[in-house]
């Protein structure tokens, strides 16, 4: 068009940004404190793959509970992150961190984590204790060791997490423990017990003497 001024040719013609300015981008939507946009962030950090852990860790160490929930939160759902790098925010002091790491190895079970998440079964948190005996039934098996001894633990709250998970587990090893929690005077104790037993096939009428 006449007398119309030229295009700025930079205006139609920028240079993609490099993946280190990609990368800042997306840890500063990831901890901008508007949600949108941080969930956003989560997958395209996810598919930065390898290049994006060692920020998302030193994110980890932030004083703040908030970067560190984030931070986690895109590592948990990496496949370039093991799943150790996730155990060590079982001890945050924030709740909801822990949280997020005990449902991210419930994500990505490993049986280096066993002693914590069976520690993390008399965390203050209710929702950690919830999220740590899923966690532990996926990992299956391995944690029967550890389980069988924490229904020995003085936390009542503790042992009927550990029969929580014996029962979904589903391990013969259990079958004594079970049994002899269904000598116990307590109802809840006597109700996961009897459910374990009863996966096992034991499907009895368990009688106190008298």
């Amino acid at each position: 068009m006449s007398g119309s001024a030229s295009p700025n040719p930079a205006c139609r013609f920028r240079p993609p940004r490099n993946s280190v300015d990609r990368l800042q981008s997306l840890l500063a939507d990831l901890t901008s404190g508007n949600e949108s946009r941080a969930e956003t962030s989560v997958t395209a950090l996810v598919e930065l793959g390898d290049e994006a852990i060692p920020a998302l860790l030193d994110l980890t160490q932030s004083p703040n509970a908030d970067f560190r929930w984030w931070a986690l939160r895109v590592l948990a759902q990496s496949p370039h992150c093991s799943p150790g790098r996730l155990i060590p925010f079982l001890d945050d002091p924030a709740p909801e961190v822990r949280q997020c790491a005990a449902l991210g190895l419930m994500q990505n079970p490993d049986e280096a984590a066993i002693p914590p998440l069976v520690r993390a079964l008399n965390d203050t948190d209710a929702m950690v204790c919830s999220l740590a005996v899923n966690a532990l039934i996926k990992i299956g098996t391995p944690t029967v060791p550890s389980l069988i001894e924490a229904v020995k633990h003085e936390s009542q709250s503790v042992r009927i997490h550990a029969l929580r998970a014996l029962a979904e587990i589903r391990d013969h090893r259990a079958i004594p423990v079970l049994m002899q929690v269904m000598e116990e005077d307590s109802a809840l104790l006597g109700h996961w017990a009897k459910e374990g037993l009863e996966r096992l096939g034991l499907d009895m009428v368990y009688l106190k003497p008298v």
